[in-house]
């Protein structure tokens, strides 16, 4: 198995993880290139409120205004992944897997896929159904009922195999930060979180070290030399 440094959950602003993830990124390629072959890693994260955009945001699916931004406290970045814009915050579990994708022998096609048959799996661990809409990113309760949410967003970036950016699972989001936005440009679905489903609050590191074993198990790493 591929080593995986899994970087322990931390809270942390956006752009120092940014700086981060984009080091990480840039040295994988760089020593690629070179031949030499370094672990991969797995950064996860709770940041406090931030938007992003995405390469194909529309600047329209911000409901705020920047006086209405500054009071909640939250900043916005546009950054390199695909997407619209989404939210991060408080109680979400953020995840951003810097992996060579070649050395792991998948696609990014299937690498998407994997992402969200792991968010699945741990949610399946909480009781939660959840599965995919086709043509859709990201991960969904009551598909094919009228009440459709989404609970996990995927957005990336890859260069020479090497991935950037990542998931975002609401644990115990403060789902209202969404009502500031046109999450991920889609205007006709509702958002959701675990803690809203199970009605009850959920420790994120539990959240995150079970993400952790499903990451393992689906992508063939291990953080043990």
């Amino acid at each position: 198995m591929d080593i995986c440094v899994f970087h322990k959950l931390t809270f942390e602003s956006y752009a120092v993880t940014w700086e981060k993830q984009k080091a990480l990124f840039q040295n994988l390629i760089d020593n690629k290139k070179l031949g030499k072959d370094l672990p991969h890693h797995c950064i996860s994260v709770e940041h406090p409120h931030v938007y992003t955009f995405g390469l194909h945001a529309k600047q329209n699916n911000m409901l705020a205004t920047p006086a209405m931004l500054q009071s909640l406290g939250a900043e916005t970045f546009e950054i390199e992944r695909g997407g619209d814009i989404t939210y991060h915050g408080p109680g979400q579990l953020v995840v951003y897997p810097i992996l060579d994708l070649e050395k792991l022998k998948i696609g990014l096609k299937d690498y998407v896929s994997g992402l969200e048959t792991c968010i699945i799996g741990v949610l399946d661990e909480f009781g939660i159904q959840a599965g995919i809409i086709k043509g859709r990113v990201g991960v969904w309760v009551d598909i094919g009922s009228p009440n459709e949410r989404k609970i996990a967003a995927i957005g990336i970036k890859s260069s020479r195999y090497i991935t950037m950016h990542g998931i975002a699972l609401n644990v115990n989001t403060d789902l209202k930060m969404f009502s500031h936005i046109v999450p991920c440009g889609i205007i006709d679905k509702g958002v959701t979180s675990i803690e809203k489903e199970l009605n009850e609050k959920i420790d994120l590191f539990k959240v995150n070290e079970i993400w952790k074993i499903h990451f393992s198990r689906k992508f063939g790493v291990t953080e043990h030399i």
